[in-house]
């Protein structure tokens, strides 16, 4: 699966079938796994922090979660197939593992948001089987805590881990017990345990088909999101538009 340099990250040039299937295909390779779904917040991230970029370039699988992602590799050659957005993704694994057996366990959230999470899923999908949930707390853990988190999440079986702390926390938290949590595959999915859960509303899939996702959050929460958007989009394309033009070397540091 073909990964575009984006300012530095590999992003896999995919569609949500192809990543399903790409997923299926890890949790029958043996060994532990992670998977990113990146968008221009994560991306624009991994310009200033080095670990960030190299968690994103040793994992897996990165997803192209936002549009403009797929409108830079269209840009560099490589025609856009699909956003993989992460809580589609989701959905297409969780409907995926009622006949493949996938066991599930759901970290993340607001208290009380993981096992809503589970009752809506199950719900909208019967025979799925969700060994697990947990709300961490806000602040970090302590290595006590952390520790039997680690042990719960073992002792569940679970195949697919599925990290819901937002960024930059979930792919911190993910590159930081790659290994340690011994499920095949964890995958940082965002704001995609609130939008299942209806704690936090999804932008309209006409603002999500034409990029205009960020625009709608920002309405949303504007206190959270201005920093993000305000900044970092501007930012984006002009450091895009230098890529492009050849103006400025991205190495795909820790590439895996």
């Amino acid at each position: 699966m073909k990964k575009v340099n984006v300012l530095g990250v590999g992003v896999n040039n995919t569609t949500i079938p192809q990543a399903v299937d790409e997923i299926g295909r890890l949790l029958e390779s043996g060994g532990t796994h992670y998977i990113c779904v990146s968008n221009v917040h994560t991306v624009m991230m991994c310009q200033s922090d080095e670990e960030y970029r190299r968690i994103h370039n040793a994992a897996a699988m990165v997803t192209p979660d936002g549009r403009p992602l797929g409108w830079l590799q269209t840009w560099r050659g490589f025609p856009q197939r699909e956003r993989v957005y992460g809580p589609d993704l989701m959905l297409a694994c969780c409907e995926r593992s009622v006949d493949a057996g996938w066991k599930h366990f759901f970290y993340g959230g607001k208290e009380g948001v993981p096992e809503k999470l589970k009752e809506t899923l199950t719900a909208r999908f019967p025979g799925l089987e969700v060994v697990g949930c947990y709300s961490p707390p806000f602040r970090p853990p302590t290595p006590e805590e952390d520790e039997a988190e680690v042990r719960m999440i073992n002792e569940s079986g679970a195949d697919l881990v599925w990290v819901g702390l937002g960024a930059p926390k979930q792919e911190l938290w993910m590159g930081r017990h790659a290994g340690r949590v011994h499920a095949p595959v964890m995958l940082g999915v965002g704001a995609a345990f609130d939008f299942h859960t209806g704690t936090v509303k999804q932008a309209p899939k006409w603002m999500q088909r034409h990029g205009l996702e960020w625009l709608f959050r920002l309405c949303v929460e504007p206190r959270r999101m201005w920093r993000r958007y305000i900044y970092n989009n501007p930012m984006f394309l002009v450091l895009a538009a230098c890529q492009l033009l050849g103006l400025k070397r991205y190495p795909l540091d820790g590439a895996a």
